[in-house]
């Protein structure tokens, strides 16, 4: 971990003197140290003089699609659900100046709590008895997040709100056409039923699209203390996010798609979480949705990400993503999630 003030991505001199114009009560010296970083967006806790702690988040190094790396858009959604009951870290400023530090960036205050991505973590962090409040928690920051008033938040022209799975089905195969390193016949079976008998959507709500436990911050007590990474948040049909989220939800003892590569083992695989079953009940009784074609919306998150780790695969395999990569062990990850796509759409009958 690279701390100090010799960081990539931060230029010292000037980013402190703005964070000082622009951040109430920050006190430098500064100290930045990287948290999460690779090819999603950069994240940095920033400690000043008093030790007081704050983050700063801004695009990968040599990111080249502006789009997918939006800070402005990041520090938009989170200043617009301050004041809901989905819990974010409260946005302080934003710089869009480039000359700043080299691409634009936002300042969040930093939250307390504990990022539960693997097993492991819960297992080190929470007691059985703590994991039920987990699970519950998780589900009903899911179900407050899909009842915001996008109008009244200022967040109604975010994106397109109708037809959302017809516009992920086309981005996602035209993903895998340009990526794809193989033939994976099963891959196109897949997408052309999901495109036969999608359902229709029902309203259009906020979608995180990258919404599980590890993309939370839990706090002591098991609730969520904030919900994170907003990148891939859009407008659309919210069953999309419970299809993903249950799909991360793997039962201790079960198959776990994920894993096939190596990666670290669901979270709820520690037991003591509530069951698929429980979180569809508690999601349905605050919401009123019917969660009876749940089974596609899985079926269609497994396939969109076996199309993103694809094209990962494929830019590793023509070096543009630094270091190597087990090919065998990607493709054995992509083979899992396409078959966990159509046993998912066997389970509709289809």
């Amino acid at each position: 971990m690279t701390t100090g003030t010799d960081v990539p991505g931060i230029d010292p001199a000037p980013l402190t003197a703005w964070l000082e114009a622009h951040v109430a009560g920050l006190r430098p010296p500064l100290r930045f140290e990287l948290i999460t970083g690779g090819h999603s967006n950069l994240t940095f806790r920033v400690t000043d003089d008093r030790g007081e702690h704050y983050v700063l988040r801004r695009p990968p190094l040599g990111a080249v699609i502006a789009t997918a790396h939006d800070m402005a858009r990041e520090h938009r959604i989170i200043a617009a659900l301050a004041p809901t009951p989905v819990p974010v870290p409260p946005a302080l400023a934003l710089c869009e100046d480039d000359a700043v530090n080299g691409a634009p960036f936002y300042v969040m205050a930093f939250i307390d709590g504990h990022v539960l991505a693997s097993a492991a973590q819960v297992e080190s962090h929470f007691d059985p008895g703590a994991r039920q409040r987990i699970g519950h928690a998780l589900v009903e920051v899911l179900a407050a997040l899909h009842q915001v008033d996008i109008d009244a938040v200022g967040l109604g022209d975010l994106g397109r709100r109708e037809a959302y799975l017809a516009r992920q089905l086309r981005r996602w195969q035209t993903q895998w056409e340009k990526t794809r390193t193989r033939e994976l016949p099963l891959m196109d079976e897949v997408h052309g039923l999901l495109e036969k008998i999608a359902p229709e959507q029902v309203g259009a709500t906020i979608v995180h699209g990258d919404y599980r436990l590890g993309n939370t911050l839990t706090a002591d007590d098991g609730s969520v203390a904030a919900v994170l990474d907003w990148e891939l948040c859009t407008l659309g049909d919210p069953l999309a996010d419970m299809g993903y989220l249950l799909n991360g939800w793997a039962q201790p003892g079960e198959d776990d798609p994920s894993a096939q590569r190596g990666a670290a083992m669901a979270p709820s695989v520690a037991g003591g979480f509530p069951d698929r079953a429980e979180l569809m009940a508690r999601y349905t009784e605050l919401t009123g949705r019917d969660l009876s074609r749940i089974d596609y919306y899985r079926a269609f998150q497994y396939w969109r990400f076996a199309a993103i780790v694809e094209g990962v695969m494929s830019r590793y395999m023509k070096g543009v993503m630094g270091g190597n990569a087990d090919v065998d062990a990607f493709r054995t990850q992509i083979d899992a999630f396409a078959i966990a796509a159509r046993e998912q759409l066997q389970r509709l009958g289809v």
